[in-house]
Formats: structure tokens, sequence, C-alpha cells
């Protein structure tokens, strides 16, 4: 049951590439656009994991998990 969810803020983000460094299981860089920006995998999962690191790392406060 997917009981943590990740909001992250994609006009907030200034593609730093923070979040993928830390937790590159769930983070990826997006080069589909114009710009590249960040880009979570899941956004509803069991476990936090390493996306509390990706949040606190994320210079832009884009990154929010919630549960």
């Amino acid at each position: 049951m997917a009981n943590i969810i990740i909001e992250f803020d994609k006009d907030a983000c200034i593609g730093c590439g923070s979040c993928n460094a830390v937790c590159p299981d769930n983070w990826v860089m997006d080069e589909s656009g114009s710009e590249v920006k960040a880009k979570p995998i899941k956004t509803k999962l069991s476990e936090v994991g390493c996306n509390s690191d990706a949040a606190d790392t994320c210079p832009v406060d884009a990154i929010k998990v919630i549960g």
C-alpha cells in the first residue's frame, strides 16, 4: 500500500541534479524539453527511502515528502 506521496514542483525545479545524486533510485533528469529538469520515477511509495534526502538537498524546495 502506497502511503508516502512525493509532491514535485517542476516549475520551481532548477535542474541542479541534487535529488538524482542522492536518490538515483527514484529521481532522474528529464532532458526531453528545452530545459533539463528532475523527474520522480514514482510519486506514490510504501517506504520513503532516500526521497527525504532528495527533498532535503533540493535548493529550491521543489520536493515535498508527505506521509
